[in-house]
């Protein structure tokens, strides 16, 4: 647990075990990956009936797939013979069915038990019952996400229940219109370092007038140490000189149209525990993806999406994936440095938490519930 600090301006961080070990870890992937919402591939990357994505959900192989009626149904990758890999691929596209290629068993894309070698002799099979693992499935901001949990916790109380903390209100976020909107880039980053370093620093900005001059030049509130987050309803306005969310602050595309006035030139970031970060400026969405693979190690994917008009004109986007593109580099980087010094003796009771960040107490709070207070 936390240790007191002596300066009630201090509040301590988790110890660094929290970071580093590999109990902990298995306690998360349990308690967090594995029993909680967990947004896995966007829809719209499964565009034909038969493609199919695989997700690593904590412990668990995901496949994600379009049925030939166009609905996505998620399975366990486990194939119910003798357990083999079934698709093996991160991505593809089948015509009709998932064949095991260990022994030819063969689903359908419902997940249903078709084929096998022999099978038609043994027809006390129950094709129904040996057919896939189903994964429940709810697809929201045009993502799919997936639980692995028998009785999935209610959606609105755990994943947009998060914007409506973050902005005040449950339809500000749908102004955006993620589900209509357009990949226009995406960036696969292999984070050297624990996923809640990761997510601490997204929800802080104390470090922002050290390592991101691109950002606060278009965000000068920033460079006070304010976060975006640690205001309800707030959202960080543009410099005066500054003409769009671009690296070099020049203009970007048309205001999305259901985005307000008030929401026009203002920067918006939400939290949704435990992988999910949603960037919202005037003409674009950035949304990142984290995939924690081991406790120093996190597979994130970020996202930027563009109204449909503006990726089908084939328009340069570069600018305004820039920016994003390099505070992800720079945060990133700062939490690969911080990585290995959660397993010094320096770090072993933690660290402490200026007032600009005693909000991340309450996501250290949130964790130590979720996971019993692992080290205690």
């Amino acid at each position: 647990m936390t240790t007191t600090p002596i300066s009630p301006s201090l509040i301590a961080t988790l110890p660094g075990p929290y970071y580093t070990d590999p109990e902990v870890f298995r306690l998360e992937q349990e308690k967090l990956f594995e029993s909680m919402w967990f947004c896995a591939v966007r829809s719209a990357d499964l565009d034909k009936p038969g493609a199919f994505r695989t997700a690593q959900v904590g412990r668990e192989s995901v496949i994600i797939a379009r049925t030939r009626t166009g609905e996505l149904r998620a399975f366990l990758n486990v194939c119910r013979h003798r357990g083999a890999r079934l698709c093996t691929e991160a991505s593809g596209e089948v015509r009709r069915s998932l064949q095991c290629p260990y022994h030819a068993w063969t689903y359908d894309l419902d997940g249903k038990l078709i084929a096998a070698p022999n099978l038609i002799k043994m027809p006390d099979v129950d094709r129904v019952g040996y057919g896939l693992i189903k994964v429940t499935l709810r697809e929201w901001l045009g993502y799919a996400w997936v639980c692995l949990a028998d009785e999935p916790p209610p959606f609105e109380d755990t994943v947009t229940r998060a914007a409506v903390e973050r902005l005040g209100d449950a339809a500000a976020i749908e102004h955006y219109g993620p589900e209509k909107l357009a990949l226009g880039k995406r960036i696969t980053y292999d984070v050297k370092a624990n996923w809640k370093l990761i997510v601490e620093n997204f929800m802080e900005c104390y470090h922002c007038a050290t390592i991101h001059p691109e950002l606060t030049e278009v965000l000068p509130e920033f460079a006070d140490g304010y976060a975006a987050q640690y205001y309800v309803g707030h959202g960080a306005e543009f410099g005066e000189e500054i003409s769009g969310f671009t690296v070099d602050g020049s203009a970007g595309f048309a205001r999305l149209p259901e985005v307000s006035a008030d929401q026009d030139r203002r920067y918006y970031a939400i939290t949704i525990k435990p992988t999910v970060f949603v960037n919202l400026v005037p003409d674009h969405v950035i949304l990142h993806r984290m995939f924690p693979l081991a406790e120093d190690r996190t597979v994130v994917e970020c996202d930027w999406l563009y109204a449909p008009e503006v990726v089908a004109s084939g328009a340069d986007v570069s600018k305004s994936v820039e920016l994003f593109h390099r505070v992800n580099v720079q945060d990133f980087e700062a939490c690969e440095r911080t990585q290995p010094a959660m397993s010094s003796r320096a770090y072993r009771k933690g660290g402490v938490l200026v007032p600009n960040e005693h909000h991340l107490a309450i996501f250290h709070e949130w964790l130590l519930t979720r996971l019993g207070d692992a080290h205690a």
